[in-house]
């Protein structure tokens, strides 16, 4: 996994109170996608098998970057073709884990651009995605939404 420098929100100022204590057995490392439409909603996405729904996505394979990671799991999840150089790094962030109790997630977050409506409209759920859904931020009431994308991913939207 590449290292991104520390930036504010990054995960050493999102640790929490007694962080100090935590393992590599109970964090989970992700690259994950920042992707808003011009609209402001935000693409969310359900695991099969799950209720949360989240960015999209996924665990690094050996010897990949995050920007790496980030664009095979955007393919096999989404079918979205995105060059790893096209992703903006944007840091990374502490939380709680959406579906495994315990644990905590080390996600590598980078905004995605996708500017053509027809790229946007060609986004579907493949691999074990169930679902997915553009969002709008005052709509989180409405979905169990993973606490990553609620307390570290909302002050970048600004």
């Amino acid at each position: 996994m590449s290292t991104t420098p520390e930036t504010p929100g990054s995960s050493a100022d999102a640790a929490e109170p007694g962080d100090e204590t935590l393992t590599a057995e109970s964090v989970i490392r992700v690259a994950a996608a920042l992707i808003v439409d011009d609209g402001g909603r935000l693409l969310l996405v359900r695991k099969a098998g799950t209720t949360v729904f989240m960015q999209p996505g996924g665990k690094y394979e050996p010897g990949e970057t995050g920007a790496q990671t980030l664009a095979r799991e955007l393919h096999e999840e989404l079918g979205l073709i995105i060059a790893p150089d096209a992703l903006e790094p944007l840091g990374t962030f502490l939380a709680p884990a959406a579906n495994e109790a315990g644990m905590l997630v080390e996600a590598e977050v980078f905004r995605v651009t996708v500017l053509e409506p027809a790229a946007a409209a060609a986004i579907s759920a493949g691999a074990e995605i169930a679902e997915l859904r553009w969002v709008h931020p005052d709509r989180f009431v409405d979905l169990p939404i993973a606490p990553l994308v609620t307390e570290r991913m909302m002050p970048l939207l600004d």
